[in-house]
């Protein structure tokens, strides 16, 4: 450790302070290119090196006890303001689950319509992460400075004409959105049995040409992350080293021939070793899936209920699992359309199956991209596309409805419970970070202990501990606790050793 980080220093994320029981203390706050909010907090013991450290999330939603009383029906607006990075997510899991709650079946040409504008919202998302949030990391570079890790970085790398491509692509894709779904960022467009809005087939061709342009757009990406990413050793030995290396459960949603799906489908889950743990309708979600809670963050920690929580450890024996775009390839068993497939088959013959690496998210979300636009164009070439049954009446009384997506952030579940008027009893989200909760905190602290020693910190390296997050894609605004009437609150007064000294609870 220099001079200057052996006492208290100040930067505008990163402040290092002496610890009275010894050591040092380095805090990240706030953790930069993410939805919503969080803070590393790394002890350094005093020969300067990791004692413990811990991905916390400071902030609080209550979207679930917000909902009780409300009417079902406005529960897709409602939950898509959780998050204004991944709000189409949260519509179509809330209009899935009023199917189920209804007990009604969409028409054909609104479950097209549904998936269509899910592919566009995955692609456009895909596409932010890739180019704005994860992206830089590489394109830049771990070790460039702050300033230099952004969009700004990332057109200065490329040229602009790259930048003005990614920025122009993603107002397209945005524009289809919002004419189908009436709004880009919130839509209201799914509803119970169907959806508000047909595909007038006037609009086909702008349209066509859009998704033309997206594939296009994906190739571009995939091709521009091989440039980068994989012609680069001193990435590839970046992304399969230990410190970003976890043997965890996997899930994801599958079609009936176990290929990844965004829309629709059963739940699979892999083991450590890749073998085929569970599969289930979403419906049973409660059956697998259980959360845990921590003392030092307001995000609940999901783990396999069958299996246990046995603590942040990873292998057979733990019942941590990872979701989003390694985890769903790590699930499935193919992708349903060929130029993903093939990238699919490229991804796992140089990584080996299944990928352990925290950092391939980045190179599986670029395969689902090719996936996402490549069924867009399926879609629209689809009679059933521009129908005009776009709605099934309501015929039975409301009481329980669980609707399951792929969000680009992982697995994503609506629960929701009504009387007979359908108006909201209970509401439970499981939200996809949740899900990578448990993993993010152990890649974080795994990252830390492998990367920081004799207290020698710097900015590049502290930037390379937040990649261990980053690559998941994290949205904190979406996975924190539910708000049971009054915040609760534990403060523990630990002793120099550890041990509990006095708790204290409201």
């Amino acid at each position: 450790m220099n001079d200057e980080t052996r006492g208290t220093v100040q930067t505008q994320d990163v402040q290092i302070t002496p610890r009275e029981e010894g050591g040092r203390r380095i805090t990240i706050d706030p953790i930069t290119r993410l939805e919503g909010h969080g803070k590393i907090d790394i002890f350094l013991d005093d020969n300067g090196d990791v004692e413990r450290a811990y991905f916390q999330v400071p902030e609080l939603r209550g979207f679930e006890v917000f909902s009780v009383g409300r009417p079902a029906e406005d529960m897709p607006q409602i939950t898509s303001r959780i998050c204004g990075v991944c709000p189409t997510a949260h519509h179509m899991a809330g209009t899935k689950a009023l199917d189920a709650l209804y007990d009604v079946t969409p028409t054909t040409t609104a479950k097209k319509l549904r998936e269509l504008l899910y592919n566009i919202f995955m692609l456009e998302d895909h596409a932010l992460h890739v180019f704005v949030l994860g992206g830089p990391d590489f394109i830049v570079g771990p070790d460039a400075p702050a300033a230099q890790r952004n969009i700004l970085g990332v057109i200065g790398a490329v040229g602009l004409e790259v930048g003005t491509r990614v920025i122009d692509m993603r107002k397209r894709l945005r524009g289809l959105l919002q004419h189908l779904g009436g709004k880009a960022i919130h839509p209201v467009f799914g509803l119970p049995g169907g959806v508000a809005k047909r595909l007038d087939p006037s609009e086909l061709p702008r349209f066509r040409e859009v998704a033309r342009d997206g594939l296009d757009f994906a190739r571009f990406t995939l091709k521009v992350f091989k440039d980068v990413v994989l012609k680069n050793d001193d990435y590839l030995k970046l992304i399969t080293s230990y410190p970003y290396t976890h043997k965890t459960y996997y899930m994801g949603l599958v079609d009936s021939e176990n290929r990844v799906n965004f829309y629709d489908g059963s739940i699979r889950v892999v083991d450590p070793n890749g073998e085929v743990y569970a599969r289930f309708p979403g419906a049973l979600y409660a059956d697998y899936i259980a959360e845990h809670v921590e003392p030092w963050s307001y995000v609940k920690f999901c783990y396999l209920k069958p299996v246990g929580w046995n603590g942040f450890r990873e292998g057979v024996d733990s019942g941590i699992y990872s979701v989003a775009p390694l985890a769903r390839l790590n699930a499935a068993e193919g992708m349903a359309t060929p130029e993903a497939q093939k990238a699919f088959d490229e991804y796992f013959a140089t990584l080996s199956h299944p990928v352990h690496h925290t950092l391939a998210n980045h190179w599986a979300r670029v395969v689902e991209m090719v996936y996402a636009a490549e069924r867009i164009n399926e879609l629209l070439d689809d009679p059933d596309i521009t129908g005009t049954d776009i709605r099934a009446a309501l015929t039975r009384q409301p009481s329980v409805g669980i609707g399951v997506v792929e969000a680009p952030r992982g697995t994503l579940i609506h629960h929701y419970e009504s009387d007979e008027r359908g108006v909201i009893t209970r509401a439970n989200l499981i939200v996809a970070t949740q899900n990578n909760a448990a993993r993010m905190a152990m890649s974080v602290e795994k990252a830390a202990r492998g990367l920081i020693h004799n207290g020698e910190v710097s900015d590049g390296l502290l930037n390379k501990i937040e990649m261990a997050f980053r690559a998941y894609d994290p949205c904190h605004a979406c996975a924190t606790h539910s708000l049971p009437g009054q915040m609760p609150l534990i403060a523990r007064i630990l002793k120099r050793d550890g041990s509990l000294h006095r708790e204290l609870r409201r």
